[in-house]
């Protein structure tokens, strides 16, 4: 016995394939490179959000160390009327972390390409932890930073 199966009207015989997806964008991210972070950052505030760890092997001088995970909860040691220069090593966690920001009323950008492209770009970066460099200290500012 041969059963001769019809599709509904309006229902396709094709095989279903899955829509592709398109990545969720909440909050536009906003960025810089290095190139307009050496010209723009006098007068801002960076912060870098990588590890302790990964920040005493080499970060942009005058950076301000608050690990992603604690910035939530740190954000009245940034100066609101300040720009905000957020960076990691290859600007992944800072792209998040600027939203972050952008949302709580900062003036955020994260740097594009992280300590990775600043140090490709032929800049410095500092490998220990000097007091100017503590997150605690007030004077952001590095006369090095070209």
């Amino acid at each position: 016995m041969v059963v001769n199966v019809h599709a509904p009207a309006g229902i396709s015989k094709e095989p279903v394939r899955p829509r592709e997806r398109t990545p969720r964008v909440d909050t536009p991210t906003f960025e810089i490179d290095v190139e307009e972070l050496a010209a723009v950052r006098e007068g801002g505030t960076l912060v870098d959000v990588r590890e302790p760890g990964e920040y005493v092997a080499g970060h942009v001088p005058g950076a301000v160390l608050i690990p992603m995970g604690e910035l939530a909860n740190r954000l009245r040691e940034i100066d609101k009327t300040a720009r905000v220069f957020v960076i990691c090593a290859s600007g992944n966690r800072s792209g998040a972390m600027t939203d972050l920001l952008r949302s709580a009323g900062f003036d955020a950008a994260s740097v594009a390409g992280g300590t990775g492209a600043w140090a490709r770009s032929g800049r410095p970066l500092k490998e220990d932890l000097h007091d100017h460099d503590r997150p605690d200290h007030r004077s952001h500012r590095d006369p090095d930073l070209g």
